[in-house]
């Protein structure tokens, strides 16, 4: 990419009047639209046994759309599987418990009338115990 593309790239980002607006058709007239009608009624007697086939076709076609969908396995991330182990294992009960007890008591004064409170940092806390315990663990698996 050239300069005067991120330039050009900028002032299109940074100008609002820069948005694509579409009109509506024009009304046509009533005769117009009743000989574009009869054209239409005429084409679609002239296609009526193409339909069958062409259904056929896109059936064949779903089939093996599907078939191939079937075939492809949903690939699961390492990832979660060792971090949703780690926060429940010895190793991070601390966090996991002081999350817990912040989770209780946030819940418990939202229902009293106002919670002043978050438990971001001991979330935080537990998320980043539980990538450090799941890290050596999802390198042996890739490996």
């Amino acid at each position: 990419m050239g300069f005067w593309d991120t330039i050009t790239d900028l002032v299109e980002a940074a100008t609002p009047w820069v948005t694509a607006e579409a009109e509506a058709p024009a009304q046509e007239s009533t005769e117009e639209t009743t000989v574009e009608a009869t054209k239409e009624e005429a084409t679609t007697e002239e296609t009526t046994e193409e339909p069958e086939e062409e259904a056929a076709e896109e059936e064949e076609e779903e089939e093996e759309e599907e078939e191939e969908e079937e075939d492809e396995e949903e690939i699961v991330d390492p990832k979660e599987k060792f971090e949703e182990e780690c926060r429940e294992s010895k190793q991070c009960s601390g966090p996991k418990h002081h999350y817990d007890e912040c989770v209780e008591r946030v819940t418990g004064a939202s229902d009293e009338g106002g919670a002043k409170e978050d438990c971001v940092e001991e979330f935080f806390h537990l998320v980043h115990c539980a990538t450090q315990c799941a890290a050596p663990k999802l390198w042996s698996a890739l490996k």
